[in-house]
């Protein structure tokens, strides 16, 4: 059995597959700013980081501050707090 050339092995799309052609009307980032607007990344101070290694750890403390920021407003109905 006779070896393939490198370039042969890097190209085994079919021609159909072309992708100079299909790609050559791309925009680089074109999705990018809408990627952005859907993730939400913050970087942990390192001595936060060390009390919540974890996403889930720092979800779960974010979620306690939620509830505990509901406790303490007032009712907006009777104006008490709930």
């Amino acid at each position: 059995m006779k070896k393939r050339s490198r370039e042969e092995k890097a190209d085994e799309l079919r021609p159909e597959y072309d992708l100079r052609h299909l790609l050559r009307d791309g925009i680089q980032g074109k999705y990018a700013q809408r990627y952005e607007e859907g993730t939400n990344i913050v970087l942990l101070a390192p001595d936060v980081a060390k009390a919540f290694p974890t996403q889930t750890a720092v979800n779960e403390a974010l979620r306690l501050v939620i509830e505990l920021g509901k406790l303490s407003r007032p009712n907006k109905q009777t104006g008490a707090k709930a």
